[in-house]
This record gives structure tokens, sequence and C-alpha cells, in this order.
């Protein structure tokens, strides 16, 4: 370094996005994901995380218009969040999750989006997700089958849906999602039979419900992606008392420079919510 030039800052660069979900909890009205991109840029924040239920089309002038409208608001759009489930004995039912998440790694390469959000898939025992959150993520096997043919079948559908993500060029983010991903044991299994750098792990600091930080500290090697929740108002199915800055610590031990995105589950006024969270956010991950 040349006398007088200044230090590089060795503290991790941590970006902030908001999860269009923040602004929909699947209840009517729907906030188009237009209004959520101009509400981001008057944040102050960098990216837009896209909930794909939440997108009004998936035709190409619907996608070019997003794209632009993200570019010319100064966004990014920086993962597309898709269900899937891959968790069936039903060969044909495992196919045609395939063929979305194929579908929607298509759809994040014509908006320029680098990621999607993956599931692993549940059992599906709890017909609810109601029934499910009661029971705190917790269900059944479908008889006749155990957690190793479902991790095969998971690992089997993640494997051929890895090719096209490279041609791409979109990551694929396996978040502790419930089922198989519920605990970070199982998207370790997944993750390290896969030995591919287009899957990472979606790390969603509220989907840990007991002893989080631990939890959180084993997947935080392989994380590519951030999702944080908060509750303001209280949560739409539980409320978690997460200590921010010591989520930043364990990014920061790791590395991590990717981006953090809001996913406000409360039941307080989303533009209030929202607001709050994001204030709480640059507080753990600027300061």
């Amino acid at each position: 370094m040349k006398p007088g030039m200044p230090s590089i800052p060795q503290k991790t660069r941590v970006k902030l996005a908001v999860s269009t979900y923040s602004y929909w909890h699947f209840k009517e009205p729907k906030v188009s994901v237009d209004k959520i991109i101009e509400k981001a840029a008057r944040l102050g924040i960098e990216g837009v995380d896209v909930l794909h239920r939440q997108m009004d089309s998936e035709s190409k002038s619907y996608l070019n218009k997003l794209k632009r409208h993200a570019f010319v608001n100064g966004i990014d759009l920086v993962c597309l969040s898709i269900h899937q489930d891959f968790v069936s004995p039903d060969e044909e039912e495992r196919e045609k999750n395939i063929q979305h998440t194929l579908r929607c790694l298509e759809i994040a390469a014509d908006m320029g989006i680098p990621s999607i959000r993956l599931n692993s898939g549940r059992w599906g025992t709890r017909k609810s997700f109601d029934d499910l959150m009661a029971h705190r993520g917790h269900e059944e096997p479908i008889p006749g089958y155990d957690e190793d043919d479902a991790f095969a079948w998971a690992i089997d559908s993640i494997e051929k849906c890895l090719p096209r993500a490279e041609e791409l060029g979109v990551v694929m983010a396996l978040e502790n999602h419930w089922g198989l991903s519920s605990t970070p044991e199982g998207m370790l299994r997944i993750k390290k039979a896969i030995d591919s750098t287009w899957l990472g792990l979606l790390m969603d600091t509220g989907n840990f419900l007991e002893d989080p930080y631990q939890k959180l500290e084993m997947i935080a090697p392989y994380t590519v992606f951030v999702q944080a929740k908060t509750y303001f108002g209280g949560g739409e199915w539980y409320t978690l008392d997460l200590n921010y800055k010591r989520i930043a610590e364990i990014l920061e031990n790791v590395g991590y420079q990717g981006y953090v995105s809001l996913e406000f589950e409360g039941k307080e006024p989303a533009d209030e919510g929202v607001s709050k969270s994001i204030y709480i956010l640059r507080e753990a991950f600027h300061s």
C-alpha cells in the first residue's frame, strides 16, 4: 500500500434487501412487486427478494417490466423465492416439482436474478400449514417410508436441476424451510451429498424454533443468502426474540458478504413493521 492511501476495512460488507412476502402474508389484498420495489428504494436498501407466488404473471413482458422497474429505482432483484416439494414416493409428482424448479430457474435468469430459494420438501402428513406450525414443524413420515427414502428423493431431484442452474448462472439456495431442511443436520446432509458450487444454503433466521444460534452457526459456512425474520405486532404463527447483533457476528465470523433480506412476519401494518425492522438490521450489520 502506498503511503497516504486509506486502509481497506476488514469488516464484511453485507447489503440489505426486503422480501416481497414482508408486505403480503398470503392474505388479500396482494401487494404488487412493482410497489414493493418502490418501497425498497424509499427505504434506501439495495435489493428485493421476489416471492414467486406474489408475481402477477410469468410472461416475458411482465418479467421485463419488473426488471426495468427495479433498474430505474436503483434496486437489485436478488432472489426468487419459490415453492417446491421433492418428498414424495410418486415419481411423477417429483418430476412435476423438478420441472417447476427448472422453469423458475429460467424466470430468474430472464430477470437477472442470481439465486432461487429452494425447498427440500416435507411429508405432508399434516395437511395444513397452521397444523404444522401448531406442532412446531414436526410431522410423521408417510406410512411405509422413512427419512432415508425422503433424502434420496430430494437429493436426486436437486441433482437433476443442477446442470440447468449452472448453464443459466443461477445459484440454488436450500432454505431451512420445514421438512427435511428443518434441522441443520438435514440441510448439511443434502449439501454434502451434492458437491456443487451451484447449491448453497439459505439461512432463514426464524425457522430454527429452538436454540437457533448454535444451529445458525452450523449452516453459516455454507450460506449464500440470508432471510431475516422479524415479528413486530406478534408473529403470524409464532414469535422469536432474535438477537441480530449476535447473528451478524455469526455471519461475519465466516466472512459472509452477501445479502440479508428482511422477511417481516409480524401483524403490525407492513410499512411500519418493515421500517422498524430495517432499522434493526442496519444497526446490527452496518454499525
